[in-house]
């Protein structure tokens, strides 16, 4: 009986060891690996690869629309802090019509410049390693977006910036500012308001975070909604991880 007794509390430990979430349990190795999801290396290298592919795709088709951050709250294009204070001086002389326009043609700007990001995540796609895949799967729900970022970011802000700036010219966001700069340093006091800003190196940065906004959003839904995985592979691949 004391045999029997202590067989069983044993057991009972080795059971409260082995539950998630005990600080003194591990899982297998093999938990995450290949083998364990019935998928080589090689699918699933390829079905995130197909994964990015349709998402960066996504993204960009998202925001490169008309409207596509103008009426998106989350990414929209606002005045420049540094603007504020004069916009405020502005408004109380009824000039609210063409700070609206200069905001609207702002991120048409962006929307312009949108496009050019495609080749860079095409090319950013094809270097993958299977290294970094191993980390993207394993990361955040952010983890691919995050890798774009870093291997792209600074190279699609360098390609929107000629974009940025001659869409600026051409929708007359220039001019409006221009215009706005003028109306706030005739006003008493109002030169204190305005100071030495790059708007095209504003808005671009303020496309690239804008761009990578919807990313994120895009590599959530895959990673989490069924109904986001547009292909058999990512269906085979996502739905057994």
């Amino acid at each position: 009986m004391v045999r029997l007794i202590c067989a069983l509390s044993l057991a009972l430990i080795l059971a409260a060891l082995a539950m998630p979430g005990h600080a003194g349990f591990k899982l297998p190795k093999e938990i995450d690996s290949p083998r364990r999801l019935g998928l080589d290396e090689s699918t699933i290298t390829k079905g995130l690869k197909e994964a990015l592919a349709i998402g960066t795709a996504r993204a960009v088709k998202s925001v490169a629309k008309r409207d596509g951050y103008f009426n998106n709250e989350r990414i929209k294009i606002l005045l420049p802090e540094r603007l504020r204070p004069a916009a405020d001086l502005l408004r109380q002389f009824g000039f609210q019509p063409q700070i609206d326009e200069f905001v609207l043609g702002m991120n048409r700007a962006a929307e312009k410049a949108a496009p050019m990001a495609t080749d860079y995540f095409v090319s950013a796609v094809k270097e993958m390693s299977f290294d970094d895949a191993r980390n993207i799967l394993k990361g955040s729900d952010t983890a691919a977006t995050e890798y774009f970022r870093s291997k792209t970011g600074d190279k699609i802000l360098t390609a929107f910036l000629p974009v940025v700036s001659s869409s600026m010219q051409e929708v007359g966001v220039v001019r409006s500012y221009s215009e706005m700069i003028r109306k706030v340093e005739a006003i008493p006091f109002g030169a204190a308001a305005v100071g030495p800003f790059d708007l095209e190196q504003y808005v671009a940065g303020k496309a690239v975070d804008g761009l990578f906004t919807i990313l994120g959003e895009e590599e959530k839904k895959i990673r989490k909604d069924p109904a986001a995985r547009a292909t058999k592979l990512l269906k085979k691949v996502f739905g057994r991880l």
